[in-house]
């Protein structure tokens, strides 16, 4: 008896470690959006949260939103499409090419997330005012004649955002190509094929995991953020994030704010989603090997 009990108690004794986990996940995050969504079909009239209705769902669908919404997807997009341009050729030779020199160019990757993202910010704001650093250098080298507004437009906010998502597409694209079989590549070369043609059919294939993780990485916490667009593009241009913030922190409109939060969220969802079946099918799935 006594044995079963002990046999019994070591083969529960996982599952009774993981239960702070799993309560700690209940606490702050799935208690925290039932709220969020109660509180989305509440009415708030008078100040007041009162009833309920599905009006706030309803205002979602009116063409200003929409545009809003829209705009976000096309800068998540635009953000991780830049971002992986970038970050491939970076992943690639840290992985394949860096020797040495690879935890020294891995430790530079990381040093931003050391630094407090509002700091960064202000530091682009040194590079890209009118008597920035970027501008003064291009007006010493003659290139400008006068400075050029780098700040407050759509072109600073993709610029920022890119700089500030990158290591996101960088890592998980240099995790797959460190772990690449060298097999492949020299089952490549001894059938006849260049390097170029090795990257094509062999290396790219193999990377695809990667570059779906990165992609992911970037896309979905850029469709959300305002700070960038807030703090570099100048409140120029609404976008889910601001909209959201401004809901919450400025109208103190809780009701509309967390109606659009939830709406947004299954936006995002179901494109993400297309986007993995898109991935899997005609990017994975046509060169799988």
């Amino acid at each position: 008896m006594k044995k079963n009990i002990k046999a019994a108690i070591e083969q529960e004794l996982p599952f009774f470690f993981s239960q702070p986990a799993l309560i700690w996940q209940i606490l702050f995050f799935y208690l925290p959006i039932l709220f969020v969504v109660f509180i989305s079909f509440k009415t708030n009239d008078s100040g007041l949260l009162e009833g309920f209705t599905l009006q706030n769902y309803i205002s979602f669908f009116s063409p200003a939103f929409l545009y809003i919404l829209v705009r976000s997807f096309f800068l998540a997009f635009f953000s991780s499409i830049l971002c992986l341009l970038i970050g491939y050729p970076v992943a690639f030779y840290i992985a394949r090419k860096a020797d040495r020199w690879k935890n020294l160019m891995l430790f530079f990757l990381m040093l931003p997330f050391w630094t407090n993202m509002l700091v960064q910010l202000y530091a682009w704001f040194a590079v890209l005012e009118n008597k920035g650093l970027l501008n003064m250098l291009l007006l010493h080298l003659g290139i400008i004649s006068e400075p050029l507004t780098l700040l407050n437009n759509t072109f600073a906010v993709y610029l920022v955002m890119v700089y500030y998502y990158l290591p996101f597409m960088i890592i998980p694209i240099y995790a797959i190509l460190e772990k690449l079989d060298e097999a492949y590549i020299e089952a490549s070369r001894d059938l006849g094929a260049n390097n170029v043609q090795t990257f094509y059919h062999v290396i790219l294939p193999l990377s695809m995991s990667g570059v779906m993780t990165g992609f992911f990485l970037v896309f979905v916490p850029a469709f959300g953020e305002f700070v960038i667009p807030g703090l570099v593009g100048g409140n120029k241009y609404m976008y889910v994030g601001t909209l959201i913030s401004y809901y919450y922190l400025v109208a103190r409109n809780e009701p509309l704010g967390a109606a659009f939060t939830v709406a947004s969220c299954m936006a995002l969802v179901l494109v993400a989603f297309l986007a993995y079946r898109f991935f899997a099918r005609f990017i994975i799935g046509e060169r799988k090997l």
